[in-house]
């Protein structure tokens, strides 16, 4: 297809424009475009793509319907090497390992809004399969167990009881 404008080059660039609900469509080369403002490239140095920023506005972004920003009182700290949640949402990456310890609260609501969860589900390693796979089946009977006596269903918790016991022994 050639460019719409000057039917000499080939036509690299779609243009939709939507004018007074009027939706009109043209093909440009990549030369016309650029004479005609059309292009809009988030990478070049006018149009700067910052993906901090788009990453400390999803930091600073409550759960709530209305997403309005978190106003916090007092920062929480890393003990190990002193960053601060605020020093993490503007620089987007962690000082140390125990950073995710001391962000935790912070984090398990940010990941499942990014995220489908935050537990890896993938492939496992052969070694450490079984362990995992136990570990995993404990929690669900914890989480079971709790639904129980919640519910009042006490035989049912006790029979979970039983089982989530029998489980941590073969696992000891």
């Amino acid at each position: 297809m050639l460019c719409e404008r000057c039917h000499e080059r080939p036509a690299t660039v779609h243009v939709t424009k939507i004018i007074n609900g009027e939706k009109t469509g043209y093909h440009l080369c990549e030369v016309c475009a650029k004479e005609q403002g059309e292009v809009m490239n988030p990478f070049l140095a006018g149009n700067a793509f910052d993906f901090n920023k788009l990453l400390s506005g999803l930091l600073s972004m409550d759960s709530s319907p209305g997403f309005a920003p978190v106003q916090a009182q007092v920062q929480p700290r890393c003990g190990t090497c002193g960053m601060t949640y605020n020093q993490f949402t503007q620089v987007g990456r962690f000082g140390c390992p125990d950073c995710y310890d001391s962000f935790a609260a912070r984090l398990e609501p940010l990941l499942r809004r990014i995220q489908t969860g935050n537990r890896h589900t993938g492939k496992v390693p052969v070694k450490s399969g079984a362990k995992i796979k136990r570990l995993r089946q404990l929690d669900a009977l914890r989480r079971e167990l709790q639904q129980a006596v919640a519910q009042e269903q006490f035989e049912r918790a006790a029979e979970l009881r039983d089982q989530i016991r029998m489980l941590e022994q073969t696992s000891e």
